[in-house]
């Protein structure tokens, strides 16, 4: 135990992971920022519900951002280096369009704040790229698991930031101020990325667009279990995504006020989450990736039953934290688990493009899982829903045998 203490300090206090937080909490931040903070804005104004709604297409680069992609693996500005370059002109582009998102007037020229909108999210995405690039050719293969974990807590804290923040300085000040506050709130990433160095650039780098967008292809699909991988990447955390989807709509049903909802859920879930995130990443320094996958998957699926279990009961503060930690702490350190295994399984000739599609892929679930789920548990009742989604994600854990046994060590592969 002292070991894995001494490991563990030792690992958290560098260089590296300072960097992996600090650019976890830029990409968090501008992602509400044209959602949750944007919806309030405009609502404030007396924007008609149905443009609102149609307010979700802006969030397009997001979802996209694989195509663009191979052009920041090809390309390297003369400036910073690979990675660095690219990063500093997406995060000055993105304080900027920020800023004139705050200018705005949604009342009036709602097609204006549409446009910047949509710069904002471009640019984030394009941030996203490059962030998960340097993540990946930056940290050595033991280390990203802690540093995927750190990431993913910047990310949290970011967006917090952005919702919670946001919302609440509106109240004592204008949208256009709020926006102007968080847009240098971004100002840390950039410092960091004027600091940090850049990573060893790998011999093998795509020399044409053609390499650029072909060899990422057919690199991964060369492997011997390239679909495995995909399907797993699809199907590890289908189950919790589709729990998640009913949450709020389950614990009104059963007698939860919005304040018992607001307090339990949202606040202590948060850290709950965020405590979850950094004890993963620790853990997988003992456990390795592979190995963190089956026991994080493993919690994931029981902490999804026991909201089975609060629908049982009913109405229980005591017992709805209790199934709020223990699906929190489980839901964050599958998240760091499966961020790692993603960044591992990248070649590090084209990380930004590879990785750009892996994320791409892991959303799918997230829209189409979650479509069907009001339905499911309308007709199967809170209880059995519940164990459905339990059940679900097994066929995800199953999977890992084709490439990750227990028993198996951390594939050595040349993708340096």
């Amino acid at each position: 135990m002292s070991t894995l203490s001494g490991l563990s300090i030792k690992s958290i206090l560098n260089r590296k992971m300072l960097v992996s937080f600090i650019m976890g909490f830029a990409s968090g931040l501008p992602l509400l920022l044209t959602i949750t903070v944007l919806q309030a804005w405009m609502k404030e104004e007396g924007v008609d519900l149905t443009v609102i709604g149609l307010f979700a297409l802006v969030g397009l680069p997001y979802t996209v951002k694989f195509i663009w992609a191979p052009f920041l693996d090809r390309f390297t500005l003369p400036f910073l280096g690979r990675r660095k370059g690219w990063l500093l002109v997406a995060q000055i582009a993105l304080i900027c369009s920020i800023a004139i998102l705050g200018f705005t007037n949604p009342g009036k020229t709602p097609w204006m704040v549409a446009v910047a909108a949509f710069l904002v999210t471009f640019f984030s995405a394009s941030q996203d790229i490059v962030v998960d690039a340097y993540r990946r050719e930056d940290l050595a293969d033991e280390e990203l698991g802690l540093g995927s974990s750190l990431y993913v807590n910047g990310y949290r804290l970011g967006m917090l930031l952005a919702s919670g923040g946001g919302l609440i300085m509106a109240d004592h000040m204008s949208f256009s101020m709020v926006y102007f506050i968080l847009a240098l709130c971004m100002l840390p990433g950039v410092l960091t990325t004027l600091l940090t160095p850049e990573p060893l650039i790998p011999s093998g780098t795509p020399k044409t667009m053609k390499e650029a967008v072909l060899n990422p292809l057919f690199e991964y699909f060369s492997r011997q279990d390239a679909l495995w991988m995909l399907a797993f990447i699809l199907f590890y955390k289908i189950g919790d995504t589709m729990a998640s989807a009913m949450t709020t709509p389950f614990y009104l049903d059963i007698g939860f006020s919005k304040t018992e909802i607001g307090t339990v859920v949202k606040l202590f879930g948060f850290w709950a989450t965020i405590i979850g995130g950094l004890v993963g990443g620790i853990l997988m320094l003992r456990l390795g990736i592979n190995r963190s996958l089956w026991v994080f998957g493993f919690l994931q699926a029981t902490s999804t039953a026991g909201f089975a279990l609060l629908a049982r009961v009913g109405h229980s503060i005591p017992l709805l934290s209790g199934v709020i930690a223990f699906e929190n702490l489980s839901s964050g350190m599958g998240t760091a688990a499966y961020v790692a295994f993603m960044a591992s399984i990248t070649n590090k000739k084209f990380t930004a493009t590879q990785y750009a599609l892996l994320s791409s892929l892991m959303g799918i679930p997230r829209v189409l899982a979650s479509a069907p789920t009001g339905f499911f548990a309308k007709n199967l009742g809170w209880a059995s829903f519940f164990i459905t989604c339990a059940l679900i994600a097994i066929p995800g854990m199953l999977i890992l045998f084709k490439f990750a046994p227990w028993g198996s060590r951390e594939k050595e592969l040349d993708r340096q």
